[in-house]
């Protein structure tokens, strides 16, 4: 598939058909499954917990991103491995104790990312990232999809990527919001390596778009 990953976002699946469109991508060729977990508090919405991505477990071997935009995901990490996550991504903005939410996440053996906010400046997480596995730009405000991209995410993924050149040079740089085919190639050319989409993979022909989006990622 070549170095960049694409991890569709459930967020966009239609849940009457969860078990067919999750087959659909996951035969596309996937490799990483996004699923955005919402609590009401930190994000004006509430999406999905523990159950449904057990559920979806059962059908996809795929590697589980999971997206915690959740008040102290501290509380939850042991219960979001069990229930199939193989990298666990919690907010810079949600923890009262980052570093100790990302070492309960790698004590339990799964890959530990953090995620920034649009407004919240990627120097915060100058002293974390040789600690974790990925960095997540959120390149719309989180909690709904379908929402624009915004083009300020460009300078804040650079900005990772300088980071991680000086402390954490296999670190994944993952980002969210508002990626179609039109404006994937200005995200992976500013040093994004994995790329979040949601309507942009389920809407129209799953499989082409999953498709044509490795194509232009890795051209």
């Amino acid at each position: 598939m070549g170095n960049n990953i694409l991890s569709p976002s459930l967020l966009s699946v239609d849940f009457n058909n969860i078990e067919r469109d999750s087959r659909i991508i996951d035969e596309a060729g996937a490799e990483w499954f996004h699923l955005d977990v919402m609590d009401g508090t930190f994000v004006p919405n509430i999406s999905f917990g523990p159950p449904v991505i057990e559920c979806i477990r059962k059908i996809t071997d795929r590697f589980f991103d999971v997206h915690l935009m959740i008040v102290e995901p501290i509380r939850y990490i042991d219960v979001f491995k069990a229930a199939g996550a193989d990298m666990i991504t919690v907010h810079y903005e949600a923890c009262k104790d980052l570093k100790a939410t990302i070492e309960a996440i790698k004590n339990t053996g799964v890959k530990c990312g953090v995620s920034i906010k649009p407004d919240t400046d990627v120097c915060v997480l100058e002293d974390y990232i040789s600690m974790i596995d990925m960095v997540l730009i959120m390149s719309v405000e989180p909690g709904f999809g379908g929402q624009k991209f915004m083009p300020k995410a460009l300078g804040k993924i650079k900005a990772t990527k300088a980071l991680a050149n000086k402390s954490n040079p296999n670190l994944y740089i993952e980002v969210d919001g508002g990626i179609t085919l039109d404006n994937v190639k200005d995200v992976i050319d500013a040093g994004a390596n994995v790329i979040v989409a949601g309507s942009a993979v389920f809407k129209g022909d799953k499989v082409d778009n999953v498709k044509r989006f490795y194509e232009i990622m890795n051209s």
